[in-house]
């Protein structure tokens, strides 16, 4: 019997920083000695990059435009820490559906048996946006993912990417579907940026996993190709990736989030802005304005 394996989506709102911490906590997982896969579900197919020293690689659909019969080997290659690296791929640009080729990969190596053959311990799925487009929802819906975590930032349309991630969460939940680890709160600078995650997270019945400062330490290893990790294993900032993928290790319990509807994350808006006028004017000092 093969052994069970821990199969996480990492979503958030392009730019957000998803791919830059999906990787390292790939490559943190592949220091603690864990086979692990890291399957990129964006079209433009950058996911794994920083563990392959910035080099690209052949998608799923680029070998299925090639030829009809593609062994899924020849979508599967080795980066930092023997971590498995796969891109889904998309069309061309402007023609189909860019979360077809989620669907497309998935099935591929399932039916091959990829994950049993490798002998996995994690697949780790690097999902773009928020759950608009079905194929984007496949871990989700599908039950291939177990656990979903976000990557948010205290900005109004990453806070919104991640609420309606937690809808597509809530609307599949009762047919099977994967469930809400936790957020991964990234770029955080100021209190009270931690502050509105927080508050956030607190709204929708979730918790936060890691506070994942800006750090110009990763725009300085992501310019050499590299993770975190693997370009500055000594940093603080790798340390900051290596406790996160810890507490994805040791997390075994996701549940049901309760996102805000529109006229409540609306006010919630509203309320956060008056409070951030308040401390920029020096109204407020240490607190949350009340809130």
């Amino acid at each position: 019997m093969s052994k069970p394996i821990k199969q996480i989506a990492i979503y958030g709102k392009g730019g957000i920083g998803k791919s830059t911490t999906t990787s390292n906590i790939s490559a943190a997982l592949a220091d603690l000695g864990y086979k692990v896969m890291q399957f990129g579900c964006d079209p433009k197919a950058d996911s794994t990059n920083t563990l392959r020293d910035g080099s690209y690689i052949p998608t799923v659909l680029d070998l299925l435009r090639e030829k009809k019969k593609v062994d899924a080997h020849e979508a599967i290659f080795t980066g930092y820490g023997n971590v498995y690296c796969v891109e889904a791929g998309g069309p061309a640009p402007g023609v189909g559906c860019a979360g077809r080729g989620i669907i497309t990969a998935v099935q591929l190596l399932k039916q091959q048996n990829i994950f049993d053959e490798l002998d996995l311990d994690y697949v780790i799925y690097d999902v773009l946006g928020d759950v608009v487009c079905g194929g984007f929802a496949v871990p989700i819906r599908e039950g291939i993912a177990q656990h979903v975590f976000t990557v948010t930032s205290a900005d109004f349309m990453a806070i919104y990417a991640a609420n309606n991630l937690f809808k597509g969460i809530q609307k599949y939940s009762n047919a099977g579907g994967a469930l809400l680890g936790g957020v991964i709160a990234n770029s955080m600078q100021h209190p009270y940026q931690r502050e509105i995650v927080d508050d956030f997270v607190a709204r929708t019945d979730t918790q936060v996993m890691q506070y994942v400062p800006r750090s110009i330490t990763v725009t300085q290893s992501e310019l050499s190709g590299k993770t975190t990790i693997e370009a500055a294993p000594d940093s603080e900032q790798a340390d900051v990736y290596r406790e996160l993928a810890r507490r994805i290790e040791a997390h075994t319990e996701s549940k049901t989030p309760q996102p805000l509807s529109p006229d409540e994350l609306k006010a919630w808006g509203s309320t956060w802005a008056d409070a951030l006028i308040a401390i920029e004017s020096g109204e407020v000092r240490g607190e949350r304005a009340g809130i």
